[in-house]
């Protein structure tokens, strides 16, 4: 069996990457000492196949590629899928014999757990992050791929008669059942954040959108529809019998061994009905400003808005780019025992344990403004609103702003700056924006490209210096700049993963100034660059010219 002991030079695995010219840029805001494998992998210092090959050289471990693993028999059994996924461990049975592939050999106590769980010493293999990741979402597509072709009985069940009756009975049939939980857990193993259920004149297409685009997962027989579009229903408390009107549902759901919230709209067509299933993990791992890819720099400018004892933060940016999940990183943050933070979401998509967190609920009069109405009667130190959507909202925001809490909330804005114009639009006053508001966070998120497949790219080269050239960028020296290919580990589409790019607009005493002035967004913009802020545009020629992302993604996102 191989041992999984350094070599007897000793020193750490960041040392020996260092020696070899890997890993100097280390993750921001941690000491290099402390980074983990997975961290530099993620964050792009170091990429998934040069980070495995240093691995099995330290380790003195065997090197295999995914096509090796993926000709083996797969040896999972009843080993938590979740928990080997966060490993980075994947058992598959090689020459009558149980083996692990690992991407990180230096997780002594959860490759020991494993080897206990399945009663053997199983011999370590080094396989990238990439390839992990990839071996799972195989194993996963292979297990939900049979779409039940013996249970044609139920089409024909659905097709003779789609009463309510015989709805429900077949929506709580196991075929049925079958169908929608290996649906779910193929779409969270994929990473998918949406599952659309399509009926058309022929056939229920349903797609996955996986990094912001539609995929086409599979098809089912058009009698099928009325059943798995009730299964549907009745998962998230719906009337299975009305199917004229529109209907938005939720439910709390186990996929495999995660929990997940799902938000289910319901919508009449031309054919039948569709429905799409929003996908809400409830993943803590997500709550790290390095996981949502902000660079060294705007994180200390991030860190230094957060630190300020009362004001107002606006996060702002399109639907989808990820602003929940910058809101959650940052309550995070600021979470500890001496503050009090409550919070008002629509829905509460990350629960954070030691947070008072409200749902809206409109229909029984519930909303962003009355949930703030009463939060100023609870002594709060830190509020965080979902959106800032109405006039109301964005007053009661201000003035607790003023009265010496810190307020977090979010806005539909192109911007950062656009954001200041869209406060005064509301209704907000340009004087109390000058008094409150303490900065604002501009984000987008782009598709990564696929590191088993990504090349060298003139093109994205010259389309990165002529924007530079036009806009008066400085291009990063040792630029690398990489374009989309395709295969097999990103679905032949050249990216794989989501990273984001970011402005950080700190309001100081000039800004202040202008805004009470003359609140335009390309002043603010010129002011805020020339102390140091970085906009979107800039930080994504900066993650092209380091190979990350393609100049058409950046692009794209920026507008």
């Amino acid at each position: 069996m191989a041992s999984i002991s350094p070599p007897p030079a000793g020193g750490s695995f960041a040392d020996y990457l260092a020696a070899r010219g890997l890993g100097r840029r280390s993750v921001p805001g941690e000491r290099s000492e402390a980074v983990k494998a997975e961290d530099l992998w993620r964050s792009g210092a170091v990429a998934a196949a040069e980070l495995a090959d240093a691995m099995a050289a330290f380790y003195r471990l065997p090197r295999l590629s995914f096509q090796d693993v993926a000709g083996c028999p797969v040896a999972i059994g009843d080993l938590s899928s979740r928990f080997l996924r966060e490993t980075a461990a994947f058992p598959f049975e090689r020459q009558d014999e149980i083996w692990l592939a690992v991407a990180d050999a230096g997780r002594d106590e959860a490759i020991a757990a494993i080897r206990l769980a399945l009663g053997r010493a199983a011999p370590l293999a080094i396989v990238s992050f990439e390839d992990i990741d990839l071996l799972f979402e195989r194993a996963a597509a292979d297990t939900g791929a049979v779409v039940i072709a013996d249970d044609e009985a139920a089409a024909d069940a659905v097709d003779m008669s789609d009463s309510v009756e015989t709805l429900q009975d077949l929506a709580r049939g196991a075929p049925i059942v079958r169908i929608i939980d290996d649906l779910l857990e193929r779409a969270v193993a994929q990473g998918a954040t949406d599952i659309h259920l399509e009926t058309g004149r022929d056939a229920l297409r349903v797609r996955l959108r996986v990094d912001g685009h539609l995929r086409q997962d599979q098809t089912f027989a058009r009698p099928m529809a009325p059943a798995l579009i009730s299964r549907v229903k009745i998962l998230s408390g719906l009337d299975i019998a009305e199917r004229r009107l529109p209907q938005d549902g939720r439910a709390n759901v186990r996929v495999g061994t995660q929990e997940a919230d799902l938000r289910v709209a319901i919508a009449p067509t031309l054919y039948g009905e569709a429905a799409v299933l929003r996908i809400l993990l409830k993943d803590s791992r997500l709550l790290e400003l390095t996981r949502i890819g902000m660079t060294e720099a705007d994180q200390q400018r991030f860190r230094a808005l957060l630190g300020e004892p009362h004001g107002m933060l606006v996060v702002t940016g399109p639907t989808g780019s990820g602003k929940t999940t910058t809101l959650a990183t940052a309550v995070s943050m600021l979470n500890d025992p001496s503050r009090k933070i409550m919070t008002v979401e629509d829905p509460i998509e990350y629960q954070i344990p030691g947070v008072h967190q409200t749902q809206v609920k409109p229909a029984i009069g519930l909303d962003f403004a009355a949930a703030l109405r009463s939060f100023l009667r609870h002594d709060p130190d830190i509020i965080m609103v979902g959106e800032m959507r109405d006039r109301p909202t964005a007053q009661i925001g201000i003035q607790a702003a003023l009265t010496g809490h810190l307020v977090l909330t979010t806005l539909h804005t192109n911007t950062a700056a656009d954001a200041i114009v869209r406060l005064v639009d509301m209704g907000v006053e340009p004087y109390l924006i000058a008094s409150t508001l303490r900065g604002v966070l501009g984000q987008r998120l782009v598709r990564r490209l696929c590191e088993r497949c990504s090349r060298p790219s003139e093109r994205e080269a010259a389309i990165a210096g002529d924007v530079a050239a036009a806009r008066g960028y400085a291009l990063p020296p040792g630029a690398a700049f990489r374009g989309p290919v395709g295969c097999e580990a990103c679905g032949h589409t050249g990216y794989r993963g989501r990273i984001g790019i970011f402005e950080v607009l700190a309001v100081d005493d000039a800004l202040r100034a202008l805004i009470r002035r003359e609140p335009d967004q390309d002043r603010v913009v010129a002011a805020a660059r020339q102390r140091g802020m970085t906009t979107m545009l800039e930080d994504g020629l900066a993650k092209s010219a380091a190979g990350l992302t393609s100049m058409e993604e950046v692009l794209r996102a920026t507008g």
